[in-house]
């Protein structure tokens, strides 16, 4: 890890630049072939999936979600799970109706948007990444965007740190903070109780690579009738979930799954729901509940969706 290493070596960027060149010579070993096609639905329609552009903000319908418009002050952009993935969507769908409940003025681009690139510039395609961010920051310039609500610590790190690169420089706030912003100032009521022992995992590209940490936690604290509890593994030293470093379009043998491991953690401390704040995070989770069959055993609940359930 990065932030262990004696020597400040930056794996990280080392490891980048190792695959840039192995994507360079055509080199994808037989774990890593998914990220052709991956590639390939980046190129056509914006998002990994190969998914319809067109319908990329199909999941906001009957939600009275409006087109951002310059003058709003905020641009609400779920990022690429949240608009295709079926249980991601309830993701977007619950932060929309917490804003919507808060009053917050804030609008989509839908099909206008294109995925933020940080995964496959992890893979190693540098070429692609700059074509999406590009674009995105065209889009945002022209639409008006000063502020961007994210709901992906991926999405987070990559417009606040990467796209600075790209001399701009827009405000780019995640969920779990402007959640704990509206809760502090009034804005949104906790009125319900969630009587449940709950458990709170720390994203990486939230935590340990941004440095968000008490947020999240402050906000569930506040919810009544909450047995909040702590794993052995938070903050700077939480356990990823397996899925950063574009490590989501990839194969991971069963054993090597750290999502196992960290679901088999909250479950040892006597949670009944894990609560995270991080698209990626979420799909492992949910991925190892089905494999592990704790379906029963216990839930996987972004942040937003708590909220719901208790304003």
């Amino acid at each position: 890890c990065a932030l262990k290493c004696p020597r400040d070596v930056k794996q990280i960027e080392d490891m980048k630049a190792l695959r840039r060149m192995a994507s360079g010579y055509g080199v994808f070993p037989t774990a890593v072939k998914p990220v052709r096609g991956v590639s390939a639905g980046l190129t056509a329609e914006g998002n990994p999936f190969g998914e319809s552009r067109k319908n990329r903000a199909d999941w906001a319908k009957g939600l009275s979600v409006k087109t951002f418009e310059e003058g709003m002050e905020y641009l609400y952009f779920p990022g690429c799970y949240l608009c295709y993935d079926p249980r991601l969507k309830k993701v977007a769908q619950a932060t929309a109706s917490v804003l919507n409940k808060a009053g917050v003025d804030f609008g989509i681009l839908g099909e206008q948007e294109n995925c933020c690139g940080e995964s496959i510039r992890k893979t190693g395609n540098e070429e692609l990444f700059k074509k999406l961010a590009k674009e995105n920051i065209k889009t945002f310039i022209d639409n008006g965007v000063k502020k961007i609500l994210v709901n992906s610590p991926h999405c987070y790190h990559t417009f606040k740190n990467e796209y600075a690169e790209f001399g701009v420089n827009f405000e780019v706030i995640h969920i779990s903070q402007f959640l704990f912003q509206l809760v502090n100032e009034g804005k949104l009521q906790i009125s319900k109780e969630f009587g449940k022992k709950i458990t709170y995992h720390d994203p990486c590209y939230l935590g340990r690579h941004n440095g968000v940490y008490d947020e999240p936690r402050e906000v569930l604290k506040k919810i009544p009738g909450v047995d909040y509890t702590e794993m052995v593994e938070v903050r700077e030293e939480s356990l990823c979930c397996g899925m950063g470093g574009g490590r989501i379009w990839m194969e991971t043998h069963a054993a090597d799954r750290f999502a196992n491991l960290r679901l088999n953690e909250a479950i040892g401390v006597g949670a009944e729901v894990l609560v995270t704040a991080c698209p990626y995070c979420i799909t492992m989770f949910e991925d190892s509940r089905a494999v592990l069959n704790y379906d029963d055993v216990i839930q996987i609940k972004d942040i937003t969706e708590i909220l719901q359930e208790v304003i």
